[in-house]
C-alpha cells in the first residue's frame, strides 16, 4: 500500500463565494487559509497547492470581539529612523481598503514562503457585494 501523493496536474479547483457580513475575523480567516490550503479535500498534500479559489465578499462589514476594534494595532516601519507607522484595525476598517484587514488575518495563516504566495494569490477580497468572478461560476460556501 502506498501513500497518495497529489500533483499539481491531478487537483481540480472550484471558486467559493463567502458573504463576510457579521462574521467574526479570526474564525473566517482561518476557514479560508484552511480552503486555500486544501486541507478541506482528502487529497490534501503539504508540498502542493492543493487548495480552491475564495471570493469574499461584504469584507468592510467584519466584526471583531472585544476592544480589539480599537487595541489592535498593525505596524509597518520603512526601515529608517522615525518610520514606524501604526494604525489600529478601525483605522484600517473605516479607510479607503478595508478589505486589506481580511488580507493580513489570512497571510498570517498560510506558510510564509513560495508555495504560500501561490495560495495566497486564489484569494480575492471585495469590500462591496459585487464581485467580477461570475464567469467561473462560483460556489456560494456558508461558513
Amino acid at each position: 500500500m502506498k501513500t497518495y501523493m497529489a500533483t499539481k496536474d491531478t487537483v481540480e479547483r472550484k471558486w467559493y463565494v463567502i458573504d463576510a457580513s457579521n462574521k467574526t475575523l479570526g474564525r473566517l480567516a482561518s476557514q479560508i487559509a484552511s480552503i486555500l490550503r486544501g486541507k478541506h479535500k482528502p487529497i490534501y498534500t503539504p508540498h502542493v497547492d492543493t487548495g480552491d479559489h475564495v471570493i469574499v465578499i461584504n469584507a468592510d462589514k467584519i466584526k471583531l470581539t472585544g476592544k480589539k476594534l480599537y487595541n489592535k494595532k498593525y505596524y509597518s516601519y520603512s526601515g529608517y529612523p522615525g518610520g514606524l507607522k501604526v494604525k489600529t484595525a478601525a483605522d484600517i476598517l473605516n479607510g479607503a481598503h478595508p478589505e486589506r484587514l481580511l488580507k493580513m488575518a489570512v497571510w498570517g495563516m498560510l506558510p510564509h514562503n513560495s508555495l504560500g504566495r501561490k495560495m495566497f494569490k486564489k484569494l480575492k477580497v471585495y469590500a462591496g457585494n459585487e464581485h467580477p468572478h461570475s464567469a467561473q461560476q462560483p460556489e456560494i460556501l456558508d461558513i
